[in-house]
């Protein structure tokens, strides 16, 4: 059996209690290197083997977990965040569908959520954005043409940049063309909720300077959107007592 694990967003305590309890039961780990917390690997048991997939292609990954099934072992596959996102993981679980390996996914708080709690952000404040767009640009690693950044920030919902921290004049300039103001509210998030994290609030079009000057390059989050500065919005209705519910008539 394999289970796909959300590792969470970074700390080791974020990982669920379903994938904790996987991982201590695992006799394969394969983990997704730099990317991963390594003091998850402490909650493996004695004899757990383990694999750092940062070095491997999908083909040894398959092998190992091949070698682990003829053992009837149980294999942990262990990706960052939530492995829904930019996890790669359809492609292995295709191949163990070919092979009739039998799996499960345990899901994990990926790093968007992550960078929210990083800056007490609401992704979703009435009257300033009701959507949240999840993207990256396009680098060694195409995206489909329709998703553009320019195209997806003509929306002006919040955006969540994955993957781009080295692109980041590229990204101001894509983001511009799309619509938003040089000044729309912008940050960001460097290993969220690891013990190094590291947050810096800026703009659009102050994304790579304020990145150089906090020598950030790599393994952050971007986030574009006026509900970085969440000065101006509306109060809930939920929450209004003027507001009936299914449990509650309004009182004014």
């Amino acid at each position: 059996m394999v289970h796909f694990v959300g590792a969470g967003s970074g700390a080791a305590d974020l990982i669920t209690v379903r994938g904790k309890k996987l991982l201590e039961e695992a006799d394969v780990i394969i983990y997704a290197g730099s990317l991963v917390n390594p003091q998850l690997l402490e909650y493996k048991k004695e004899k757990c083997e383990v694999h750092n997939s940062a070095y491997m292609t999908l083909e040894e990954v398959i092998e190992v977990i091949e070698d682990a099934e003829k053992k009837n072992w149980t294999t942990v596959r262990l990706h960052t965040g939530d492995p829904c996102l930019y996890g790669a993981i359809r492609e292995q679980m295709d191949i163990l569908e070919e092979k009739n390996i039998p799996y499960d996914y345990c899901p994990g708080v990926s790093s968007f959520c992550g960078a929210a709690s990083a800056l007490n952000l609401e992704y979703t404040l009435p009257d300033v954005s009701q959507s949240v767009i999840i993207t990256r640009m396009a680098g060694k690693t195409p995206v489909p043409e329709k998703e553009e950044i320019a195209k997806l920030a003509s929306h002006h919902a919040t955006m969540v940049i994955f993957l781009s921290t080295g692109m980041l004049e590229k990204l101001s300039e894509r983001l511009i063309a799309g619509g938003y103001e040089e000044n729309t509210p912008a940050a960001i998030v460097y290993k969220a909720t690891w013990e190094d994290e590291k947050t810096v609030v800026c703009t659009v079009g102050t994304l790579a300077q304020c990145a150089k000057e906090n020598e950030i390059k790599k393994t952050a989050l971007i986030i574009v959107g006026d509900v970085v500065s969440h000065s101006h919005y509306r109060r809930s209705d939920l929450y209004h007592p003027a507001f009936t519910t299914e449990f509650r008539e309004a009182t004014k």
